[in-house]
């Protein structure tokens, strides 16, 4: 499979990032292309203008030049993988732009849906997974990626990962936290 991976964090030397680099290299052991798209570095411009606004009238849709490139890349893959910190319990807003214009009425909802067959959204949360139990955002997160944004969107398998405690800077935990990225690579689309 060729598994395009989205990072979105603002710093290269994140744990975000040594977490995408660990989950790309399950992806390559276990035989899958692998190409890494980081939002930031790309310079991707987040914010929804008029020109990517959808015309609900048309089936046939007309974005920006950037838009439409984004698109195209996309076409190229069959499956996803973005990786991200969580903030107030959902994406960054860098992330949630790209949805916003790329994924976009005609392209990847309504008329025509996405083609990809998987998709993983890999998420590091700073707080203990008590506070995400307690109530239930766990749970909330969970149908907000793989129902409302990839079923909803025709992408037959998606999987949400939290890996928690990621602020804490403890060893015992990095090695997991990695490890368990690898992991996740190597089981991508199983």
């Amino acid at each position: 499979m060729k598994v395009l991976t989205i990072v979105t964090h603002p710093r290269k030397n994140s744990l975000t990032f040594q977490v995408a680099n660990q989950f790309v290299l399950g992806l390559k052991k276990e035989g899958h292309e692998a190409e890494v798209m980081d939002l930031y570095q790309s310079n991707f411009d987040p914010v929804l203008r008029e020109l990517d606004e959808p015309d609900w009238t048309s089936n046939q849709q007309n974005f920006s030049s950037e838009v439409e490139a984004e698109m195209e890349k996309l076409r190229k893959f069959d499956a996803l993988a973005f990786v991200f910190p969580l903030w107030w319990w959902s994406m960054p807003a860098m992330l949630k732009g790209y949805i916003d214009r790329v994924w976009n009425y005609g392209f990847a909802y309504g008329p025509n849906k996405l083609t990809h067959k998987h998709v993983l959204w890999l998420s590091l949360a700073g707080a203990p997974i008590e506070r995400f139990t307690k109530r239930r955002y766990d749970e909330m997160m969970e149908r907000y990626f793989n129902v409302a944004l990839a079923d909803y969107c025709g992408i037959p398998s998606s999987r949400f990962e939290l890996l928690y405690e990621t602020i804490s800077g403890n060893p015992e935990y990095m090695e997991d936290w990695l490890s368990q990225a690898y992991q996740l690579g190597i089981e991508y689309g199983k």
